[in-house]
């Protein structure tokens, strides 16, 4: 029997069993639902499965939190329930009649993004570790650095860069993959466009400030010549050329003949797109992206830096309820292509902190509780290593005051952190390992941010219930005046 096998189960019965499931996939940490008939869902049934974190509804869809193990128990519960292949992608178009315009780009970006997020993690701890070796002068190395009085560490550094640039430089090959996957298109296209876009044989997008305009490479076709640039790092122009692969692609299968498709939709989808994006998306999508990495960086260096941190930070959590913060991922990493490193995600991982730590104050209040800390002390744990979906769905919305305290305190951290003017060289891992990512030179302020994150919404926490403050379902004993806890 597996893992999830009972729980699985469970689950299938209390969604409303197989005939009320129009479909059903998985992200990072939940289950989502397309049901017939929403109303069948016994929410508190379901909530009380052991591997189950929380329940919401969001866009159309019932999103079961299970947490970091949920493709395992996706797998066993598509065993037993039989619902999965064709009738997921018909889901997935069901619960978008549901959504406006914006909700439903939100939602294509995270489609995008999602599938990227293990190599977009394994590639900030690299970078991370690689900062360690290469970033920091260490005192007990008469401040020399580890590569610079160890062979083998100057060796390790050196390799492990070949997995950092695979996964940042060549960060285009993976978003035009994704592209052609989410649209149904073949995929080796969209991996054949990506390696256009970073091929060696163009500028490389790192060196192209530094070069001189006369220096640059280009294709010489007599009547015009195009710049041979690279778009190393660049998301914009990698997904301006996807979709118009994408498109072109389901454009020329509607048109031309079954018996000669294999040969000229490739080709009539994939020269055009290359061409364009060489001669017109990849410059627009660099000038779009440029703009929105200048405003950015303008609001996180001006004078104004701490307000843009304290809304920033108090801010985050709740766009990760509406999915917005799938947008982040592309700002960040355009920064980053951009300026080097990015003031963004030092603000992200305190978010996680900070939301672990109103955990925290919880599972300290409500000790005793096993049921609960089933729940709780696994979802602070995956929220302090950067997933915060169980912690928020599974505790601190639920009890709303715990989740006001994380916002305060990632609010505190974000300003903290941008007045010291906090930079990350990657993104990867959000919550305490988050440290890994920050440029050396400003470990020390933040570790100071953490400390805030940690000691703000624990205190808040702990003030909010006993006050009665933002709490209306965790009170505390009138006779007594102690915190009350339902023993279980």
């Amino acid at each position: 029997m597996g893992k999830f096998q009972e729980d699985a189960k469970q689950l299938l019965e209390n969604v409303g069993g197989k005939e009320n499931i129009a479909a059903v996939s998985h992200c990072a940490t939940r289950m989502r639902f397309v049901l017939n008939d929403p109303s069948k869902a016994d929410t508190a049934a379901i909530e009380k499965i052991p591997s189950v974190k929380g329940t919401f509804t969001n866009a159309g869809q019932f999103q079961v939190i299970i947490g970091n193990e949920v493709p395992q128990f996706y797998n066993e519960f598509s065993s037993i329930s039989g619902v999965e292949g064709v009738s997921k992608e018909q889901g997935k178009a069901a619960a978008k009649q549901n959504l406006n315009p914006v909700q439903r780009a939100i939602s294509v970006l995270a489609e995008i993004f999602t599938p990227l997020i293990p190599a977009l993690v394994i590639g900030g701890l690299i970078l991370g570790f690689r900062n360690v070796l290469e970033g920091i002068p260490f005192s007990f190395l008469d401040g020399q650095k580890i590569v610079e009085v160890s062979q083998f560490w100057s060796g390790v550094n050196s390799f492990l860069w070949l997995i950092g640039e695979a996964i940042f430089q060549f960060l285009p090959v993976g978003i035009t993959w994704s592209i052609t996957k989410k649209m149904g298109t073949t995929q080796i296209l969209g991996i054949v466009l990506g390696i256009t876009l970073v091929s060696p044989q163009l500028l490389n997008a790192y060196s192209v400030a530094s070069t001189a305009a006369a220096d640059i490479p280009f294709w010489d076709f007599g009547f015009a010549q195009v710049n041979m640039i690279g778009y190393q790092a660049q998301v914009i122009p990698a997904m301006l050329a996807g979709f118009l692969l994408a498109y072109l692609e389901i454009f020329f299968r509607k048109v031309i003949p079954q018996a000669v498709s294999m040969i000229f939709v490739p080709l009539f989808a994939l020269v055009p797109t290359v061409i364009a994006a060489h001669v017109i998306l990849g410059p627009i999508g660099w000038t779009i992206g440029s703009w929105i990495s200048d405003i950015v960086n303008a609001g996180l260096t001006s004078s104004l830096n701490w307000l843009f941190g304290a809304v920033f930070g108090f801010m985050y959590a709740p766009l990760v309820i509406t999915g917005l913060h799938h947008m982040t991922n592309a700002i960040d990493l355009q920064l980053i292509a951009d300026f080097q490193s990015t003031n963004l995600w030092p603000m992200i991982a305190l978010s996680n902190i900070a939301q672990g730590s109103a955990v925290l104050a919880v599972v300290f209040m409500h000790r005793g509780n096993k049921d609960e800390e089933q729940v709780s002390i696994p979802a602070m744990i995956s929220c302090y290593l950067g997933v915060t979906e169980p912690a928020m769905f599974g505790i601190n919305l639920k009890y709303i005051y715990p989740f006001v305290a994380g916002m305060i305190g990632s609010a505190c951290a974000g300003l903290f952190s941008t007045l010291f003017d906090v930079k990350a060289i990657s993104i990867g891992v959000g919550g305490l390992p988050g440290i890994l990512s920050i440029v050396p030179q400003y470990y020390l302020p933040f570790l100071g941010a953490m400390l805030i994150a940690v000691v703000v919404p624990f205190s808040l926490t702990y003030i909010f219930r006993t006050k009665g403050i933002f709490n209306k379902l965790d009170p505390v004993d009138e006779a007594t005046g102690k915190l009350f806890v339902e023993e279980t």
